[in-house]
Protein backbone atom coordinates (compact mmCIF):
# COMPACT_ATOMS: atom_id res chain seq x y z
CA UNK A 1 0.00 0.00 0.00
CA UNK A 2 1.32 3.51 -1.04
CA UNK A 3 0.14 6.13 0.64
CA UNK A 4 -2.20 8.82 -1.41
CA UNK A 5 -1.40 12.15 -2.19
CA UNK A 6 -2.16 14.93 -4.61
CA UNK A 7 0.73 16.57 -6.03
CA UNK A 8 -0.21 20.65 -7.41
CA UNK A 9 2.03 21.00 -10.64
CA UNK A 10 0.49 24.58 -10.90
CA UNK A 11 -1.93 26.02 -13.69
CA UNK A 12 -4.79 23.67 -12.46
CA UNK A 13 -2.82 20.48 -13.17
CA UNK A 14 -2.26 17.55 -10.43
CA UNK A 15 -1.17 14.67 -10.11
CA UNK A 16 -2.30 11.58 -8.08
CA UNK A 17 0.66 9.87 -6.04
CA UNK A 18 0.28 6.42 -4.34
CA UNK A 19 -2.96 3.98 -4.52
CA UNK A 20 -6.42 5.14 -5.16
CA UNK A 21 -7.79 2.20 -3.28
CA UNK A 22 -10.20 1.80 -0.01
CA UNK A 23 -7.16 1.43 2.18
CA UNK A 24 -5.35 4.71 1.35
CA UNK A 25 -9.14 7.03 0.74
CA UNK A 26 -10.34 7.94 3.90
CA UNK A 27 -12.59 10.52 4.93
CA UNK A 28 -9.92 13.67 4.95
CA UNK A 29 -9.60 12.53 1.54
CA UNK A 30 -13.26 12.51 0.29
CA UNK A 31 -13.33 15.98 1.99
CA UNK A 32 -10.23 17.44 0.46
CA UNK A 33 -11.87 18.96 -2.74
CA UNK A 34 -10.84 22.59 -2.45
CA UNK A 35 -7.88 21.19 -5.04
CA UNK A 36 -11.17 21.61 -7.87
CA UNK A 37 -11.50 24.65 -7.73
CA UNK A 38 -7.89 25.99 -8.61
CA UNK A 39 -9.13 26.98 -12.27
CA UNK A 40 -11.75 26.47 -14.74
CA UNK A 41 -9.88 23.68 -16.06
CA UNK A 42 -8.81 20.93 -13.68
CA UNK A 43 -6.35 18.28 -15.63
CA UNK A 44 -5.51 15.06 -13.08
CA UNK A 45 -2.28 13.05 -14.16
CA UNK A 46 -2.81 9.33 -13.09
CA UNK A 47 0.20 8.21 -13.94
CA UNK A 48 1.77 7.70 -10.59
CA UNK A 49 -0.69 5.88 -9.56
CA UNK A 50 0.23 2.05 -8.87
CA UNK A 51 -2.97 0.04 -7.60
CA UNK A 52 -6.64 1.26 -8.04
CA UNK A 53 -10.48 -0.63 -7.05
CA UNK A 54 -14.12 0.32 -7.22
CA UNK A 55 -13.41 3.14 -4.13
CA UNK A 56 -10.74 4.89 -6.31
CA UNK A 57 -13.46 5.07 -9.29
CA UNK A 58 -15.56 6.25 -6.97
CA UNK A 59 -13.59 9.12 -5.67
CA UNK A 60 -12.87 9.97 -9.28
CA UNK A 61 -17.09 10.19 -9.68
CA UNK A 62 -17.37 12.46 -6.70
CA UNK A 63 -14.33 14.66 -8.15
CA UNK A 64 -16.51 14.89 -11.49
CA UNK A 65 -19.54 15.43 -9.50
CA UNK A 66 -18.14 18.64 -7.38
CA UNK A 67 -16.77 20.15 -10.68
CA UNK A 68 -20.12 20.06 -11.87
CA UNK A 69 -21.40 21.41 -9.28
CA UNK A 70 -18.72 24.17 -9.55
CA UNK A 71 -19.21 24.47 -12.99
CA UNK A 72 -15.38 23.81 -13.64
CA UNK A 73 -14.12 20.88 -16.39
CA UNK A 74 -12.24 18.12 -15.08
CA UNK A 75 -10.14 15.47 -17.07
CA UNK A 76 -7.71 12.70 -15.94
CA UNK A 77 -5.10 11.62 -17.55
CA UNK A 78 -2.27 8.83 -18.16
CA UNK A 79 -5.29 6.93 -17.07
CA UNK A 80 -3.86 3.07 -15.52
CA UNK A 81 -5.44 0.35 -17.48
CA UNK A 82 -7.10 -1.25 -14.14
CA UNK A 83 -9.14 1.89 -13.90
CA UNK A 84 -9.97 1.51 -17.45
CA UNK A 85 -11.05 -1.74 -17.08
CA UNK A 86 -13.28 -1.06 -13.85
CA UNK A 87 -14.73 2.18 -15.83
CA UNK A 88 -15.45 -0.13 -18.76
CA UNK A 89 -17.05 -2.63 -16.47
CA UNK A 90 -19.75 0.07 -15.52
CA UNK A 91 -20.20 1.98 -18.60
CA UNK A 92 -18.31 5.12 -17.26
CA UNK A 93 -15.44 5.40 -19.84
CA UNK A 94 -17.97 6.22 -22.21
CA UNK A 95 -17.67 9.76 -20.47
CA UNK A 96 -15.49 12.52 -22.13
CA UNK A 97 -14.00 13.08 -18.39
CA UNK A 98 -11.37 9.88 -19.50
CA UNK A 99 -8.83 10.93 -21.89
CA UNK A 100 -5.69 9.42 -23.76
CA UNK A 101 -2.69 12.30 -23.62
CA UNK A 102 -1.19 13.05 -26.76
CA UNK A 103 2.96 13.49 -26.88
CA UNK A 104 4.31 16.32 -25.10
CA UNK A 105 1.18 18.23 -23.36
CA UNK A 106 -0.99 18.61 -26.38
CA UNK A 107 -4.59 18.21 -26.42
CA UNK A 108 -6.31 16.06 -24.81
CA UNK A 109 -9.01 13.54 -26.54
CA UNK A 110 -12.43 11.48 -25.45
CA UNK A 111 -11.09 7.91 -25.37
CA UNK A 112 -13.30 5.74 -27.52
CA UNK A 113 -16.63 4.27 -26.47
CA UNK A 114 -16.88 0.14 -25.65
CA UNK A 115 -18.37 -0.10 -28.88
CA UNK A 116 -15.63 1.08 -30.98
CA UNK A 117 -12.75 -0.61 -29.01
Amino acid sequence: MTELSIVDQGAGRFMVDGDLTFSTINKQTVKSFAFLGATKLITIDLAAVANIDSAGLALMIEWIKYTRHHRTQIVFKNIPEQLLNLAKLSGFDKTSHFATQTAGDQEVEPLPSIETI
